[in-house]
């Protein structure tokens, strides 16, 4: 199977503006391609996983990524999937993000000498001059096309700024200049970017002819990637100091059932056909299934040692007692305790184990939650300071583990 058959099989692809003329560059390796990400956090997350996994199985049949930081257009904030406003950063903010990304993706992507590039669209659009855009790039756009955008209809309700409006085309400039400063001829984003990539292909048309060769894919389910990063704590990072090797292990170990073999297909390197046997697997056999997709990932993203490490102790954990040393921590502070103790449902909600004191009960009341592997008879219970010394071992349902203990 080649490549691009491969990406279809695997549910990569979701649309393309000249399929044959796509597949032919990809199978033979001829392709410049860019991928963007706005720096508006200093780690990347799961949410971008489906994008870095595209670069790495793009490069290694010969094609050459561009990955693009987008430290320009995070000066503007990208409306897509939005329905407020994104709080403005500083340059200096920025351009620390962007230092992260880069050492994050080193572990996915080759970088080098006629390899993969890494460039930052602020080199270029903050030296644009305002006028200039007007006449020679504002002159392409159709504002009632734009406004038939998708990224732009959900939020007209609630307000939509200027400031985000100019920035399709500024996403689109992005692929005119690497067009013709890279020979960029590809770009893939998530099916929340079709439009702004469809008016970076019709920009270069526009402004250099028909003939030029500009190809748009984006990717299916990655504007869900996106939300597929989002926990109860938060996001889950790519940075070990955000969110440990354990806890990165425990949140692919704990996807739906319904998920697994997705997932496997889109993010892991393992040959379709030995995704496809475990399609008849069920219980147990699905268990050991999310466990492979855990091992395969963190492997990827953390080492081999550290998804070793964070496979035996997920083990352990399941069976009861085992080494609890990499399981995710709480420091608890001595001013969260009264007379000397802290109840169950505060203590949860400290260590992001529910969002509130509400649901925390339901938890308890529902025999959900256990303290050092013995359930938690109220909520009235309370975790004492001898105990947090020691260290508490908090279980909620079969999958979620984190121990607390006194900073």
């Amino acid at each position: 199977m080649k490549l691009y058959d491969e990406l279809v099989a695997r549910g990569l692809i979701a649309q393309v503006t000249d399929e044959e003329e796509i597949r032919n560059l990809i199978d033979n390796g001829k392709a410049t391609f860019y991928i963007g990400f706005d720096p508006t956090a200093d780690s990347l997350h799961v949410g971008h996983f489906m994008a870095l996994c595209l670069m790495k199985r793009l490069q290694m049949a010969g094609n050459r990524p561009i990955a693009l930081i987008g430290g320009g257009t995070a000066m503007i904030g990208d409306p897509s999937g939005r329905t407020d406003m994104r709080s403005m950063m500083t340059r200096e903010t920025i351009q620390h993000n962007c230092d992260c990304f880069k050492k994050q993706m080193e572990r996915f992507i080759e970088f080098g000498e006629g390899k993969a590039m890494m460039v930052n669209n602020a080199d270029w659009l903050l030296d644009l001059n305002y006028v200039d855009v007007l006449r020679e790039v504002g002159a392409c756009f159709s504002v009632n096309n734009m406004l038939r955008a998708e990224c732009y209809k959900q939020r007209m309700e609630k307000g939509l700024s200027f400031l985000e409006f100019n920035y399709m085309i500024m996403q689109s400039y992005d692929f005119y200049h690497l067009f013709q400063t890279y020979g960029c001829n590809m770009q893939f984003g998530g099916n929340d970017q079709w439009s702004n990539m469809l008016g970076g292909t019709e920009l270069i048309r526009r402004k250099l002819g028909k003939d030029a060769h500009a190809m748009t894919i984006t990717l299916l389910l990655n504007s869900e990637g996106k939300k597929m990063g989002k926990t109860a704590k938060g996001a889950v990072w790519l940075d070990p100091n955000k969110t440990s090797p354990f806890e990165f292990f425990q949140y692919w170990r704990n996807v739906d059932d319904a998920d697994v073999l997705k997932c496997l297909r889109m993010l892991t390197f393992l040959p379709l056909e030995e995704i496809d046997a475990m399609s008849d697997w069920k219980d147990a056999k699905l268990n050991e299934a999310k466990e492979i997709l855990a091992y395969e990932l963190t492997k990827l993203v953390h080492g081999e040692e550290e998804a070793d490490k964070a496979k035996a102790a997920s083990k352990a954990l399941f069976v009861g007692g085992g080494d609890d040393a990499s399981m995710p921590t709480t420091e608890i502070t001595a001013d969260k305790l009264t007379d000397g103790k802290i109840g169950i449902l505060n203590l949860m909600v400290a260590c992001a184990l529910a969002p509130s004191n509400k649901q925390a009960r339901q938890l308890v009341e529902q025999g959900g939650v256990l303290v050092n592997d013995e359930k938690v008879p109220s909520a009235q219970f309370a975790v004492t300071e001898e105990m947090l010394k020691e260290g508490v071992k908090i279980r909620k349902g079969k999958k979620v583990f984190h121990k607390a203990i006194l900073a």
